[in-house]
């Protein structure tokens, strides 16, 4: 749990401070005054003063900031303040950290097709290494999440035997409906088996045991084609949460409710254990995605967010004039009141999900033994 808590953090550090560096440096490229670039949010815990600039560490270690001289409205005369500029400027230097959060992905992602990256094969596909079939997502109230199976275990064996097609494994699940079934699973370095029953009767879409397989292998390629991978890679990762955030949004509007699984904080910790036990690879691509969920969370047109403040300066070009700097403060200052309500909802609900494995490694951490 400690090598988890420290790539978490080293993780989540990256991430903010690459966001946060690119607002800092097109503000500093445009002339104007930085007060303070922090990590995380206040109380701060210290911080260092170059020229006019604090650098500063803070006690809540999720998110990040850049106080910027006229983000307030104040100042509009002075040429190194934020009012000052047309919304042209002002509009770079506020996305400019959801652009460093896609660059960061692909730059990942083309170190990682570089040296080596799992990647989705089919069966006819020769030449690869490390072939093996995988999980790649396991459904609710389930036999599959009642025993316990997470995403990227390698599915090794069902009752002994092997399999190297999708297809077989699913042909012996249906051969054995309403039966036990002792799947041998490879997790980290791990060799696990788990009991499962293939249901004769289950929800549409979700299959007998509840899990979603993929077959994976690792590619690589020349350093070119490694960049043109990464670009492709990010841009359908971009696409595809695109296209989730819409989904949930249709659903809460149409249902009320939200069933997809969505993590906070404590979520992406436990994920982040998961996959530092698969080796650091497959950290490189987690931090590759989270940087890309990071870039569109903070572009969606809601007040405290980047895109907010766009939308902001999307209204003024039209008006011809700007909002009231008082209106706009109120505005960020509600919006960012109901995100650490969210998150803090999200987070308790991540701890009733993943209440008894966080549990199990605090014991581990300390020595206990459990019974």
């Amino acid at each position: 749990m400690l090598l988890t808590i420290v790539i978490f953090i080293l993780i989540l550090g990256l991430l903010i401070f690459v966001h946060e560096f690119g607002h800092f440096i097109t503000a500093k490229r445009a002339g104007l005054e930085v007060s303070e670039f922090g990590f995380g949010f206040p109380p701060r815990l210290f911080g260092i003063k170059r020229g006019k600039t604090t650098y500063s560490v803070n006690l809540i270690p999720i998110g990040g900031f850049v106080r910027i001289l006229g983000e307030q409205g104040e100042e509009p005369e002075n040429p190194k303040s934020f009012a000052s500029k047309s919304p042209g400027v002002r509009a770079r230097i506020v996305g400019m950290g959801v652009i460093m959060n896609f660059l960061l992905a692909v730059l990942l992602l083309t170190v990682g097709f570089k040296v080596g990256l799992p990647t989705a094969v089919s069966d006819e596909e020769e030449g690869l290494r490390d072939v093996k079939i995988q999980v790649m997502a396991v459904a609710k109230d389930s036999p599959a999440e009642a025993a316990d199976l997470r995403i990227w275990d390698g599915i090794v064996a069902l009752d002994g035997n092997e399999f190297k097609k999708i297809e077989e494994i699913q042909g012996h699940i249906r051969e054995k409906t309403g039966e036990e079934i002792v799947l041998t699973i490879r997790r980290g370095q791990d060799l696990l088996e788990k009991k499962v029953i293939s249901r004769e009767h289950f929800p549409e879409g979700q299959g007998a045991l509840g899990v979603g397989l993929i077959k994976t292998g690792i590619v690589s390629y020349p350093f070119f084609k490694a960049i043109w991978m990464g670009i492709i890679s990010t841009l359908s990762m971009i696409l595809a949460i695109i296209l989730a955030i819409a989904g949930i949004i249709k659903e809460l509007l149409l249902t009320r409710t939200i069933t997809a699984e969505l993590a906070g904080p404590v979520g992406i910790a436990v994920m982040t254990g998961q996959v530092a036990r698969m080796g650091w690879i497959y950290i490189l691509n987690f931090t590759a995605i989270l940087s890309v969920n990071l870039g569109i969370i903070n572009a969606l047109p809601f007040p405290a967010l980047d895109g907010g403040r766009l939308l902001f300066l999307v209204i003024e070009k039209i008006r011809g004039r700007k909002v009231s700097p008082k209106i706009e403060n109120i505005a960020h200052a509600i919006g960012f009141a109901l995100l650490m309500l969210l998150i803090i909802l999200i987070t308790f609900r991540d701890i009733a999900r993943f209440g008894d494995r966080i549990i199990r490694a605090l014991k581990n951490l300390i020595g206990i033994s459990s019974s």
